[in-house]
């Protein structure tokens, strides 16, 4: 894994990420990004994620609607592409690269504006990640219909299969894997995870983990949309 590799070399730190630089999306890019990028560690521009960046299940481009941002590099030049679904990847089409990936970060952990996981060191706003606890319980990369997002527990399950990118949990609730998705968590373990077990994951450190989308919380099995229902309940 890119992130086991950076933090192991750096005592358990992720790069820091300036506040123009709204998307770690360059963890999945490596070299494919730009190699004159100054906000790219030189640890990766060996790394070569375009052969592994998409679930198996899928690899085609998606056309689930279309996205930009202005913000996204130090460039400021423009990101656009068009979102993914239960079986296509998103693509990235508006830089010198196009880039495909069918994986998705949880955003909670980059941001430096307004993480709760980020303590400001002066001007190193990175994570350091020695420093959390229940790392195996906080999903940090996850088959997703888009490139990132900020999961809160009041956002309801998605309606229909087909989830939209808008950046919430809902565009990790994708039926891929027979009622499960595959992550990756903060302590570099990777297994399948339910998709009621969603709302379960301690996606930032206030994120209410007995939430009403829980059996802790009381949610009912007519609760959930019709497709999620014969999945199991967490």
């Amino acid at each position: 894994s890119i992130f086991s590799m950076y933090t192991e070399d750096n005592q358990g730190w992720f790069p820091p990420l300036p506040r123009e630089y709204r998307s770690p999306v360059w963890f999945l890019f490596g070299s494919s990004l730009y190699d004159d990028d100054p906000n790219t560690p030189p640890a990766y521009y060996d790394v070569r994620t375009e052969g592994i960046a998409c679930c198996p299940m899928a690899v085609r481009a998606g056309s689930n609607g279309h996205f930009s941002s202005h913000a996204y590099f130090h460039h400021m030049l423009e990101m656009a592409g068009t979102g993914g679904s239960t079986f296509e990847a998103w693509e990235i089409t508006g830089t010198p690269r196009p880039f495909r990936s069918s994986y998705g970060f949880n955003e909670w952990l980059f941001n430096p504006s307004f993480s709760p996981f980020i303590t400001f060191y002066g001007k190193n706003l990175g994570l350091n990640t020695s420093s959390i606890k229940g790392k195996a319980n906080i999903p940090t990369l996850l088959d997703s219909a888009y490139v990132s997002g900020y999961p809160e527990e009041v956002y309801f399950p998605p309606p229909v299969i087909e989830t939209d990118t808008s950046g919430t949990i809902s565009m990790f609730c994708i039926n891929r894997h027979n009622g499960y998705v595959n992550g990756l968590f903060l302590d570099w373990s990777v297994r399948r995870i339910g998709l009621k077990e969603l709302w379960t994951l301690k996606w930032h450190r206030d994120f209410n983990t007995a939430n009403k989308w829980t059996k802790a919380g009381g949610v009912k099995p007519d609760d959930w949309p019709e497709w999620m229902r014969g999945f199991k309940d967490y």
